[in-house]
């Protein structure tokens, strides 16, 4: 039991040296000076609390060269008038609006892609949800990366900025303090071989080469699968330093569980090894069995104590030294709130391979999506 409950201390261990390996080295690379024209990609339904401010600092690129191509589902989307405002308010930038996608798969996102992949006039297109907000070289860092031509897919990690509700903040938490820790022991080998959703750049020809957009329209996870099929493809699969924010809006109870079961039982259907693999991972169950198993009180302590100690260490060197997100250091207390609610959304994983996206509930069959009849409650 005491070696079991030994093991996450170790994943720590070795989740602090991956960060600390991956961000100081880039921090000082030098990139190269490859500034190519690029497509931006926003497949975008619906707005949060800091839409405009996110679809606006997309129009403020210090870049030479892009244009910025919106897909919704249909015109009355109330991001459509926000985005109207940025064409007015940025002439310079080529911005367009697209609509009425060609239904190709049940991921609507995706179809959504698949349309605007098709309209886009370069080469190099970054597509990024409509919840995500970039600073001023975001291009300039993410792109940089393809002056190497074996490059097939750069994603980025991201910040949180949660509104004043305590799920949304514990989704932020969980997100930079566990989750891109995993992404790092992954990296250690030099690359990753999956992406990152919140922003994914690659180029039409590597896009080509995995069957397009189109090949991934059944998929719940599209940005996991086009870093793993481009890698599979012999392109490489890079994080880039470039960390974007991400939006958290006010959430129930219930709206928190079904997004982070989703989250799980997608990561177990395509990494069904390294879902199950997670159980060394977490901590707070094996520290809590340590403690009622250990032979000595100062034993249970001494558990008890490594991993407050190392969990909180391994969230302040990945995501707030590392990613640089504020929710988590303002809200560092919640790591060990969200480690024994994550347990519990760990084992709902096994449960079903049912999903809640956007109010519709999917039945992922093969590793694709099928919508089934469930009545809402």
């Amino acid at each position: 039991m005491l070696v079991m409950a030994a093991a996450p201390l170790a994943y720590y261990l070795v989740a602090i040296f991956a960060a600390m390996r991956f961000f100081r080295g880039e921090r000082t690379r030098q990139m190269p000076p490859f500034a190519p024209p690029v497509s931006l990609l926003k497949p975008v339904h619906g707005v949060d609390f800091a839409s405009r401010i996110n679809f606006e600092s997309f129009c403020r690129q210090d870049y030479p060269e892009y244009e910025i191509l919106f897909c919704v589902n249909d015109l009355e989307d109330p991001a459509v008038p926000l985005i109207r405002q940025s064409m007015k308010d940025f002439p310079q930038i080529p911005i367009r609006i697209l609509s009425g996608a060609p239904k190709i798969g049940s991921n609507q996102k995706v179809n959504n892609l698949v349309l605007l992949a098709q309209e886009a006039k370069h080469e190099i297109i970054v597509q990024s949800d409509g919840d995500v907000r970039v600073s001023p070289d975001y291009l300039k860092n993410v792109v940089a990366e393809f002056a190497d031509s074996a490059v097939g897919v750069v994603s980025c990690f991201y910040r949180g900025i949660a509104e004043r509700n305590f799920w949304a903040e514990l989704e932020a938490v969980g997100a930079a303090s566990d989750f891109f820790a995993g992404t790092l022991v992954a990296n250690l080998p030099g690359k990753v071989t999956f992406a990152l959703g919140a922003s994914v750049a690659t180029t039409k020809t590597w896009l080509a080469k995995i069957g397009g957009y189109e090949a991934l329209a059944d998929l719940l996870a599209d940005d996991y699968e086009i870093g793993n099929r481009v890698h599979k493809a012999g392109g490489k699969v890079l994080l880039s330093r470039e960390a974007v924010w991400t939006m958290y809006p006010a959430q129930t109870l219930k709206s928190f569980w079904e997004h982070q079961v989703r989250w799980a039982r997608t990561i177990r259907m395509v990494r069904p090894a390294s879902f199950f693999g997670l159980v060394v991972t977490h901590g707070l169950p094996w520290c809590v069995l340590a403690v009622v198993g250990a032979p000595s009180v100062w034993v249970g302590a001494g558990f008890f104590g490594a991993y407050l100690l190392l969990r909180l260490l391994m969230a302040w060197v990945v995501g707030v030294s590392g990613v640089g997100d504020e929710s988590l250091r303002k809200k560092l207390w919640l790591v060990p709130v969200r480690d024994a609610i994550h347990f519990a959304v760990w084992l709902a994983g096994f449960v079903s391979n049912r999903v809640k996206w956007g109010g519709v509930v999917y039945a992922i069959e093969n590793g694709k999506m099928r919508e089934v009849s469930v009545p809402e409650k």
